[in-house]
């Protein structure tokens, strides 16, 4: 169980639509103790110049990326440092991102949660949404299958499909610790 006292940050990773937002809310509520860092908004805090993700110019992306994920571990960092559990909600796309956090993170236990609706969940989840919050997305294919490829045996991947956000977020608390541990 994620409990008090531990220097876990738990980031919580899937495609558009897995239910991230949703299920890293309800996980930070339940926790006496935490902070809940949304990469889409550290991401938007530029304002002037944004490129999303997979923008173009290309270079200029990964920049942004790679300064998101940045500040992301700092924050991250600094909250764990005062006491509170950073659960992290930002798509992580490959090892080689996932291998940046852990090296930013050196302090601490990193739990990797993989949610796993399925690729058609995820498109259905995002119809559901306001539609100022729908994110249009039509690599889900392509990331599900760099995410299998790349990220695969990593952390747990939990399928989550049938089950409520708040079972979801419930099963992470409790199940996290001994099923989601990133090896170094």
């Amino acid at each position: 169980m994620i409990t008090e006292g531990t220097p876990d940050c738990l980031i919580v990773t899937g495609m558009p639509g897995a239910g991230k937002s949703t299920v890293t809310r309800l996980v930070a509520e339940r926790l006496s103790r935490s902070a809940r860092l949304d990469g889409d908004f550290v991401n938007r805090l530029v304002v002037s110049g944004h490129v999303w993700a997979l923008g173009e110019p290309a270079d200029e992306a990964a920049r942004q990326v790679e300064l998101c994920n940045r500040n992301l571990c700092t924050l991250a960092n600094n909250f764990s440092d005062a006491g509170f559990t950073p659960v992290i909600d930002w798509v992580i796309p490959d090892r080689g991102q996932l291998d940046f956090f852990l090296a930013l993170l050196p302090a601490r236990r990193v739990l990797f949660v993989v949610l796993a609706p399925g690729i058609e969940a995820c498109r259905y989840r995002n119809t559901l949404r306001d539609p100022r919050e729908r994110f249009d997305f039509d690599g889900y294919e392509h990331l599900d299958a760099q995410m299998k490829r790349e990220l695969g045996g990593v952390g747990w991947w939990f399928e989550t499909a049938a089950l409520t956000p708040e079972e979801t977020a419930d099963r992470i608390i409790r199940e996290a610790p001994r099923r989601a541990l990133v090896a170094r």
